[in-house]
């Protein structure tokens, strides 16, 4: 009479088929957030940004005083092409501005830190702004769009392009890659669209030791480092 087959086996086999469920759901749902392209570029990083990850090594040394709280990026990252619109109403993405530097800005009339930046932004974009660099402050107020139109012209803001997004889908974008955590919130992307740098939470842009970062960033081969 033959040995009656162990039922361990069959619970052993289960037990990988369990598993790799639970690993195929956490793909799908990643790929969800990210898209199936995102999944396989942001496994080891998109390769055209590993320059943008040199340069934030290089300008490391001069995140400091004002710019202090500024993350330098450490992987090669590619921002989602963030779309939103531009005063008129037309349709903007960030890839608009490629080949150039870009700090990409958050705020809404609502955040507080928001408002007071905004003069050192416009000082910023008047200072160093042209074919270069260009401040994109993205407001993402949901209500009364005359508000923070209304805002800049009586704080006479005026050097800064106006931006929104009344759906705030370019906050949440962010926020799917770790890169918005709070209002407000600003990336440093390189003019091939990778990010160099962000920071939760407002800096004095118009400061001396912001204005050398920047400029350092536009010009990395003769920053004298």
């Amino acid at each position: 009479m033959p040995d009656r087959p162990s039922p361990r086996p069959a619970a052993t086999r289960r037990i990988p088929l369990a598993i790799g469920a639970v690993l195929i759901g956490a793909v799908i749902g990643f790929a969800g957030v990210y898209g199936i392209g995102g999944l396989k570029r942001n496994a080891a990083g998109d390769s055209a940004c590993r320059p943008a990850v040199d340069l934030a090594r290089k300008l490391a040394p001069l995140a400091h005083g004002e710019v202090a709280a500024l993350t330098m990026a450490t992987a090669p990252l590619r921002l989602p092409d963030l779309a939103f619109e531009d005063a008129d109403g037309k349709p903007k993405k960030l890839s608009d501005w490629r080949g150039r530097t870009v700090l990409v800005n958050l705020w809404a009339t609502w955040c507080v830190p928001c408002r007071k930046e905004m003069p050192a932004l416009d000082s910023l974009q008047t200072k160093l702004g042209g074919k270069d660099f260009e401040v994109v402050a993205i407001n993402i107020d949901t209500r009364d769009p005359d508000k923070p139109k209304a805002f800049l012209k009586d704080g006479n803001l005026t050097n800064l392009g106006y931006f929104s997004d009344q759906k705030a889908k370019v906050f949440q974008d962010l926020k799917n890659i770790g890169k918005a955590l709070g209002m407000p919130t600003s990336v440093l992307v390189d003019a091939k669209g990778c990010e160099i740098a962000n920071i939760a939470g407002p800096a004095e842009w118009a400061s001396d030791d912001a204005i050398k970062l920047v400029k350092a960033a536009l010009a990395p081969a003769t920053a004298g480092f």
